[in-house]
């Protein structure tokens, strides 16, 4: 039988329950945190719980490209001075926030929302793949359009982009991919930004 820790409080149970939901929290650093909360003044943790509320209750996916937004079209999107004629392709918002700190791109994003992975029981409609083709149908010139594939270098990413490929290889436009300074297997968060940069700008032409 699986030993389970005893609480003094059934409100702390309920917290340290709550907070241990977290990825990469076990139960010994939820209870330090419940502890921790305990400690702090009520405004601050009154406005800590506030934010998360308002985090999951109104923050807004960007109606374009699926970016985390407060608006319906993201502050990206909406920028005249970004090139509207590159889309760079990616699996999750954390990859955009790594690629917008390297400095080194100014177009826009394709928020997937993952990568097809059987395994995982997600396929092509689990993901905004149908949203992404129609934004390159839409360009109005797209011989001189480009969508940069930006996924991981692992089967799954190999595998999202190549079928990504094949669902606009006739509409004319460039397809490019990041050059290999990223070793294969490897995910764009852990990149380092010299590296990440360097990818990006030295892009090449995708080679299913």
């Amino acid at each position: 039988m699986a030993y389970k820790e005893k609480y003094p409080s059934e409100l702390l149970s309920e917290a340290v329950e709550a907070i241990g939901m977290l990825p990469g929290v076990g139960r010994r650093s939820a209870l330090r945190l419940a502890l921790h909360l305990l400690k702090q003044p009520s405004e601050n943790v009154h406005h800590f719980t506030e934010a998360v509320n308002r985090l999951r209750d109104e923050v807004r996916y960007c109606r374009e490209c699926r970016m985390i937004s407060d608006e319906e079209t993201c502050s990206i999107c909406s920028d005249r001075s970004r090139d509207h004629s590159v889309i760079c392709v990616v699996e999750s918002v954390r990859d955009v926030m790594s690629i917008e700190n390297t400095g080194q791109y100014h177009g826009l994003y394709h928020v997937l929302g993952g990568i097809i992975s059987p395994i995982a029981g997600v396929g092509p409609s689990d993901l905004s793949i149908r949203e992404l083709v129609s934004r390159v149908q839409a360009f109005e010139d797209p011989a001189s359009a480009e969508i940069i594939l930006a996924l991981s270098g692992d089967v799954e990413g190999e595998t999202t982009a190549f079928y990504i490929y094949r669902q606009v290889a006739d509409t004319g436009v460039r397809v490019s991919s990041l050059a290999r300074g990223l070793g294969f297997g490897d995910d764009l968060e852990y990149a380092d930004e010299l590296t990440l940069g360097r990818s990006i700008v030295n892009r090449q032409v995708f080679r299913p």
